[in-house]
Formats: C-alpha cells, structure tokens, sequence
C-alpha cells in the first residue's frame, strides 16, 4: 500500500514540479548566470545612482513599515475590542485597499492628491499606508481580541495612566502581532513596483522600477540581472527573521469578548473612528470614480464613452493602446492563468497530502516564488525565453504562464489545509474495506477539494486580474492587460487620458470586489452551519 501511495505521490508531483523547474528555477539560474558571466557585481552596485535606489528602498520601506503600523493600531484596537453597529462593514471596508490590484490604489491616489504631490516621496508613503494598514489591523487585531481585558483594568485600578497602562502592558503582550505585521508590510512596501511607478515617477525609483527601466528602456540585462539578486538576498534575509520571529511568539494569554460601548464617552469616541477609519478608506476610491466623469474638471461621460475608441483624443496621435480592448486581454489571460493554477495547485497539494514527508521539500519549493517579486519573475522569464532554442517572448500565453507562477501558492495555501486536517485513517480504511488506492484517493481527497479548489479558483483570477510586476515584462504591443493599460493613460497627457484610466480602474476595482466577495460567498458555505456542513 505504501508503495502505491508513493508512486501516486510521484505521478501527482510530476506536473507541478516541471512547472517550477521551468518558469522558475531556470530563470532564477538564468539571473545567476547572467551576474556571473557578466562578473558585474562590483561595477553595478558601485555605480552613485544604484547605491541611491538601493537605499531609498530600504529607507522608504522602513518608514513605510512604522506610519503602517502607528496609523494601523488605531483601527485594530477599535474592530478588536469594541462591538457595535456596521462593525462587519467596517472590517469589510477596511479590508477593500489591500485586495486591490497596485495600479489601482495608485490610480485612487493620483485622483486624490494635489498634482503637486504626484512624483513626491509623500504620496508613495501615504499609498503605501493606506495600502497595507488592513495587514496591521489583521494580524495585530487578532492578537489584540485575545488579550484579557482586566490586565489593563488592573493597572487603571493601581494608578497607572491610560498611556503608562498600554506601553507597560499593552504593547509588551502584543509585540509579537506587531513584528509579523512589520515584517509583512516591509516585505510589500520593499517589493513595491505598482504604487511607486505610478506615483513616485524617475525621481524616486525602488529597486522594482529601476530593474523595469534598466531591462525595458536601456537594455542593460547585466545591471538589471544584479538588482534582482540584491533583492532575492535581501528578501531572503527578511523571510528568515519574520520566520523565526513567528516561531518565537507565544500563545495569546487568555481570551476576551468585545465590549459594547455604553457611556457617552465611548459611545462618541468608538463612532468618531469607525467614520474616521470610513472615510479615510472610502475618499481614495470616491475621487477615483468622480475623476473618471469629471476630465478637465466638467462633468462629462466622454472617458466612458471612447473607452472603446483610441482615436481622435488628440490630434495626430492615438493613445496608444486600447482601452476596452485591454479588459477582454485581462479576462482572457485571467481564465487561461486560472486554469494553470487550479491544476497545478490542486496537483501539488495533493501529492503533498500524499506524500506526508517527501510532500514538505514539494511544499517548499511551491512557496519559493511567494517570497520571489513578480518583478524578478517577469525579468527572468523575459530573458530566459527570448532566444532559442526555447524563443517563447512573442507568445501571448507566456503572460498567464507568469500569473500562473504568481498564483499558484496561494492556491496550494488555500487547498492543502483542508487535505492536511483529513484523517490519514480514511484512507487506510478506504484499503482495508478492498477500495483500490486509486479509487481510494479519487473518492475522498478529490472529493474534499472541489470546493476549496472553487475558492481558490477566485483568488487566482483576481490575481491575474490585478498582477502588473510581471505583466510589465512579458506583455506585447496590442496585448495589454488593464493593469498596463492604466498605467500607460496615465503616463499621457491629457485630461481625457487620465479620465480614462480612472474608469478602468474603476472596471479593474469592480471585478475583483465582485470576484472576492463570491469568493468570500463560497469560504461561508464551507464554515460550521453553513450549506456545506449541513450536506456533510
């Protein structure tokens, strides 16, 4: 029986392990050779300007990390602590800004912000906060409605001053919530390429947009090949310490129910932040659907109306590219990319499951490309594949193939806890009852997938729907995804343009609510009382 259930494990491993020597080891190889044959290490990372991006990088991404967490505190101690009205709302609004693709937060804020913010430092730190606050009220939230809510009454009651109470108590207990929340939004504020190149402009390049510029518009691979590894290795760093910080934390202390507020006070603080928390969340998308009825300051359909038509906009030049053209390439490489990652993500949590403890070197190498930057994916791809005897660069599915590689670990994260919470008995009693090992594992694994295959089938639409990093490599002329399209009406001039870009974005917004709320629709049903439970 072992022996069948080992050659299973391999037959099942076969694909996804393929996949990922191909579209990821070989161009993380084919990055490494480029640096070595090069021998460039040295004359890159000595160049003035490359030293100043490598350190606004960081120096960013650290800033980044502590206004996330300072103006996050707030939130999550109001949605951890307190039970009141719209409660769920407001976790669902605040929740919105992080499922958002990048170029529609920076989108949001070029609506938002005075022109004279655009290309400022401060407008990628304040979209950087407001991307990724719902990180910090998650992670730290979690903790935060665990904590006994008497330890801080105890120390009211022995005169300690509300601010002496939650920097003695308070924040000791939940400094492990608030590292992994730290390190989490450093990892995506350091990885940035979206927000930045949006709204940083060349003055103020991260290592992603300057790996963009130097492969795309100077053809400098060599210079571009470094950048990516200095940024694996510092990734690498990153991952290693949240990891062991993760490992480090303890059990939450106890355990607490939220408390309705019930004095004036209360009642008037705790509705102060819920609609401060609101209209902080909701007024970067508000002014992204105004700005698209409103090109020039009029109100006016016209950037709805030509989304269909690029011409005529400006005399003697078209915008180059097509704007509705850009939604049905999305939908399409979205279908294609879900695809791929469904089989391939369903295929590797199944062998994992399988395989028990072979299965953890698989589950290992799946995760690779989460802590990889689609940057540096769509950048290896792109040299990997542009010359023979695998010449793919001109092929339109190499697109999905790079969201596939993005997908694909979040559908093996959303897959594999369902087949590991399954009893390793079942099937052993499954062969004992004279069921082949086949049959066996059709008839029950197979089975307990199909509906978190479902779930993470949305996910991996919605991300290919919103994924920009490796699109900007690997897409062609006239075959632009709407995370490109938008990027490039905004880089014209023009209020028509712009007007443009807001209303797909707008478009680009909608289909991923709608995509995750039918997703979050499916997660219910499989949670204790709802339909799925019933029918078990």
């Amino acid at each position: 029986m072992d022996r069948h259930r080992a050659r299973l494990s391999v037959a099942l491993a076969a694909l996804p392990l393929a996949f990922l020597l191909v579209f990821y080891a070989w161009p993380v190889i084919t990055l490494v050779g480029e640096v070595a044959n090069r021998s460039a290490v040295s004359a890159v990372l000595g160049r003035s300007r490359l030293r100043s991006v490598l350190w606004f990088t960081c120096w960013q991404a650290v800033v980044s990390t502590f206004a996330t967490i300072v103006v996050g505190l707030g939130p999550a101690y109001l949605l951890a602590r307190w039970n009141f009205p719209g409660r769920r709302l407001l976790v669902a609004i605040v929740t919105v800004p992080f499922l958002l693709p990048t170029v529609v937060v920076g989108a949001a804020f070029t609506s938002l912000l005075p022109d004279a913010w655009i290309g400022t430092v401060a407008a990628i730190l304040i979209a950087h906060v407001y991307f990724n606050v719902a990180v910090v009220v998650t992670v730290v939230g979690s903790l935060w409605s665990q904590l006994p809510a008497d330890l801080v009454g105890a120390a009211r009651t022995l005169g300690a001053s509300p601010w002496t109470a939650t920097r003695l108590v308070t924040l000791p207990l939940l400094r492990p919530a608030i590292v992994s929340a730290g390190m989490i939004t450093f990892l995506f504020t350091f990885t940035s390429f979206g927000v930045v190149q949006i709204l940083g402009g060349p003055q103020h390049p991260t290592i992603e947009v300057e790996i963009a510029r130097r492969a795309i518009q100077l053809g400098d691979i060599g210079g571009a090949a470094v950048l990516s590894l200095v940024q694996l290795s510092i990734l690498a760093v990153v991952l290693l310490v949240a990891a062991r910080a993760r490992r480090s934390a303890g059990a939450p202390p106890g355990g607490s129910r939220r408390a309705h507020p019930v004095s004036g006070r209360q009642i008037r603080w705790v509705s102060i932040g819920g609609i401060v928390t609101a209209v902080a969340v909701l007024a970067p998308l508000v002014a992204l659907i105004i700005s698209s009825f409103r090109p020039g300051g009029s109100w006016s359909l016209t950037a709805w109306r030509t989304l269909g038509d690029d011409s005529g906009l400006r005399p003697g030049a078209g915008l180059g590219v097509d704007p509705l053209g850009s939604l049905f390439t999305s939908l399409r490489f979205a279908v294609v990319a879900t695809v791929i990652s469904v089989v391939i993500g369903g295929l590797a949590s199944l062998a994992i499951a399988s395989a028990r403890r072979g299965g953890r070197l698989l589950d290992v190498g799946v995760m690779l490309p989460l802590g990889t930057s689609a940057v540096t994916i769509g950048f290896g791809m792109l040299i990997t594949f542009d010359h023979a005897p695998v010449d793919w660069r001109g092929e339109s599915w190499l697109v999905p193939l790079g969201h596939a590689l993005v997908a694909v670990p979040f559908v093996v994260r959303t897959v594999l806890p369902v087949l590991s919470a399954r009893p390793t008995t079942w099937l052993d009693a499954a062969a004992t009852l004279g069921a082949p090992e086949l049959r066996a594992w059709r008839e029950i694994d197979v089975r307990l997938i199909r509906r978190p295959l479902v779930t993470a089938a949305g996910l991996a639409a919605a991300i290919s729907l919103g994924e920009f990093g490796a699109t900007t490599f690997l897409t062609r002329t006239g075959q632009e995804t709407l995370p490109i399209a938008i990027a490039r009406l905004l880089g014209r001039a023009g209020d028509v343009p712009r007007a443009q870009a807001s209303a797909l974005a707008v478009i680009l917004a909608t289909v991923t609510v709608v995509i995750l709320v039918a997703v979050d629709a499916v997660s219910d049903s499989r949670r204790p009382g709802g339909t799925d439970a019933r029918r078990s």
